[in-house]
């Protein structure tokens, strides 16, 4: 746990040990040596570079003096946390054991002790494979799971070893590791017994026969393709021994012809039991998602003055930029919430639900609807085009219904809120990074303008490739999903298959989908696309009926003549939410352009990924904005005090920490989200000696 320092060159180390600051996940820290007076002081103090060169996202570890991190080639590397020197590097290679093609996201480490036992554990992923390592020599534990590694999905849904990821860091409880993952293939949370790594429990997050909810699915849907995991991440009321649990949406993200009803558990929130698993309540965010609003962060868990007492709370941010709190007990909402209509699917086949929630506070805490008012004002041009745009493509608000039409999607599929999530101090106050960028929404046929079937592997390409990689194989690059034109003279098919089957960058594995299917992708991937004659047959397919039928077009930001979003600025706020009132206490914009300020404009925000830390001496750190910058805010009133340029823009959470007297802030900045150059640098900042109090 962290402690109150001391101001003074005898202070005792004040650690980060946790991912997020504690299991609370309030990114909280009661260090006061860096505060609102001399803040504007900070200068770096150390840099080091992992020698990775993809986005680094990872919220780092502090303990007994040191730092470690887990980098985008997941390495994980121990550094003096004073002054940056290498300790060690553990950097296997993967191999057809741990699976995994090539760097992926993974968001930090988690680390367990026993101070009666004097034991000691880091866990890491490397592939499929969680790893128990020694913190002092950087070796694996060889009595961990097998010679000191254990299958992250062994045996779910009835498969031996899915290759199934792991972006979030999993949370102690005792000697459980309580942790979901995230691919295509599994929907269990499981606690794993951190000393031999078997798995202690499982809870169904898509409910098995006899098990609460199983009933909100169809009777004969093909379970295997489900896919609702948690890969969002859990906070833990340590004391009453319960863990809350965010789901992602079930799949596919656009389309539920074949997953007609309320579909528990996905978009939950949900508190189990963190000795035995057993659901204790859950709260739906999203019934029926067929619009990509997984719950995107963890929760975090704050103590409020409500209705004349103290409650302890949960609060849990969501990509439509609503907030949901609940009393963390009996699972009671806060403050009302309604069910209220949203717009009806016209997708045959397709039963959207007909309401969907909506907390009458707090507010909304970015726009819910595009409309004309909202046309970009930083120039003319951009103007008249978003103008004449939303015009032709009238926004529906958070929950548009997938249509054959483009259609403004706001807030977009990804936020709103992002990963990063919140922070909240003992105040009862809660700060959340959200950005406000458009993008478009279509779905397409997988039919021949005659109403003829494409050719199955063009079809199975479409349900399962081109959201990401475009219906045309030409690629999203805006977003960073590649073109897969002419993969041929780049990849072997063997190589590529691989990928499929294990995952690799932002792609998640997908081994769960059948053989045939697979083999056709691959077939029309490797032959002409409009050569149908060698394509395979039906037989034996994972998505029949109407769950092939449509798929969606793509993730397509809507942009001006310039690249710039689409909208009227602000495009990323950082906003302070009153939890014991729950209103909004300040907003502001949270990052900018740099040309276009120099044309005169105020900062127009921009869309941001990473969170806020926030501290005792009355401060918010987050970088997280396309622009390289790293800001400390105060956080009564929302006022800049402090920013530094980031060698890369810095996609990922601070952390801060005291050692021998002095407190630091550190961060991972990588880069790569907006394009340009990637790095891996690990970047911490401090008070001048003469600047300590």
């Amino acid at each position: 746990m962290l402690q109150m320092p001391l101001a003074s060159a005898a202070a005792p180390n004040v650690e980060w040990p946790t991912y997020l600051g504690d299991a609370k996940r309030d990114l909280y820290s009661p260090l006061r040596q860096i505060n609102r007076e001399n803040v504007a002081g900070l200068e770096e103090a150390w840099s080091y570079d992992t020698g990775d060169l993809f986005a680094y996202q990872a919220n780092n570890l502090v303990i007994d003096g040191i730092l470690y991190t887990i980098s985008p080639t997941q390495k994980v590397i121990a550094v003096n946390a004073a002054n940056g020197r290498e300790l060690w590097v553990w950097a296997p290679k993967p191999d057809e054991r741990t699976g995994g093609a090539g760097p992926t996201h993974c968001r930090g480490l988690v680390h367990w002790q026993n101070d009666r036992k004097g034991e000691k554990r880091i866990f890491s992923v490397l592939g499929t494979r969680l790893y128990a390592l020694d913190p002092k020599s950087g070796r694996v534990i060889q009595d961990f799971g097998e010679n000191g590694s254990n299958h992250l999905g062994k045996g779910l849904d009835g498969m031996e070893e899915p290759n199934v990821l792991y972006t979030t860091p999993g949370v102690i409880y005792r000697d459980l590791l309580i942790f979901g993952v995230s691919s295509g293939t599994p929907r269990g949370i499981r606690a794993m017994d951190v000393r031999t790594g078997k798995i202690r429990w499982q809870f169904n997050t898509a409910p098995l026969p006899g098990e609460y909810g199983y009933e909100t699915w169809p009777e004969n849907y093909d379970r295997s393709n489900i896919s609702v995991n948690a890969w969002a991440g859990q906070a833990l009321d340590e004391n009453r021994g319960i863990v809350y649990v965010a789901t992602k949406t079930a799949q596919p993200d656009f389309y539920g012809g074949e997953r007609h009803g309320q579909n528990l558990f996905a978009n939950c929130i949900m508190a189990l039991n963190a000795r035995t698993g057993q659901r204790l309540w859950h709260f739906q965010i999203v019934h029926h998602d067929i619009v990509d609003r997984d719950l995107p962060c963890a929760p975090v868990l704050l103590t409020v003055r409500h209705g004349g007492r103290q409650v302890d709370v949960v609060a849990q941010g969501t990509k439509q930029g609503l907030l949901f709190v609940f009393d963390r007990v009996t699972g009671e909402p806060l403050w009302p919430i309604e069910e209220r209509p949203v717009p009806k699917s016209d997708l045959e086949g397709e039963q959207s639900w007909p309401t969907q929630p909506f907390p009458t506070k707090p507010l909304p805490l970015m726009r819910q609807l595009y409309t004309e008012a909202d046309a970009s004002t930083i120039s003319p041009d951009a103007h008249a085009l978003t103008l004449d745009g939303i015009r032709l493509m009238p926004s529906a608000g958070p929950f548009p219904a997938p249509s054959l039409k483009t259609a403004v999607m706001f807030p977009g599929p990804n936020g709103g809120m992002e990963w990063g999530g919140g922070a909240a101090d003992p105040d009862g106050i809660y700060y959340v990074n959200v950005s406000e960028v458009p993008w478009l929404l279509q779905m397409v046929e997988t039919r021949k303008p005659d109403g003829t079937p494409l050719a199955p592997g063009e079809r199975h390409y479409m349900v399962y490739c081109a959201a990401c990689h475009g219906v045309d194989r030409s690629g999203i690059l805006s977003v960073g999903f590649p073109s897969l034109i002419g993969i041929d003279k780049r990849r072997s098919r063997s190589e590529v298959e691989k990928i499929v089957l294990q995952g690799g960058g932002r792609m998640p594995p997908f081994d769960s989908i059948r053989v045939n299917v697979r083999e056709a992708i691959l077939d029309y991937l490797f032959r002409d696309a409009s050569d149908t004659t060698h394509h395979r047959t039906e037989s034996g397919s994972s998505s029949g009926g109407n769950s092939s039928r449509y798929a969606f077009a793509g993730f397509r930001y809507w942009k001006d003549r310039e690249g710039y979003p689409a909208i009227k600025p602000p495009w990323g706020t950082l906003n302070a939410v009153d939890l014991n009132t729950g209103e909004i206490k300040w907003k502001v914009t949270l990052g900018e352009y740099p040309e276009l300020t120099a044309r005169g404009l105020p900062p127009t925000g921009t869309e941001n990924y990473g969170g806020p830390v926030v501290t005792a001496g009355g401060l918010v750190f987050i970088a997280a904005a396309a622009d390289k910058m790293i800001r400390a805010f105060d956080k009564d009133t929302g006022k800049m005090l402090w920013k530094a340029r980031l060698p890369f823009s810095g996609n990922s959470t601070p952390s801060t920490y005291m050692v021998d007297g002095r407190q630091y802030v550190v961060i991972s900045a990588g880069g790569s989200r907006w394009g340009g150059p990637v790095g891996g640098r690990v970047v911490a900042f401090t008070l001048p000696k003469g600047g300590l109090p």
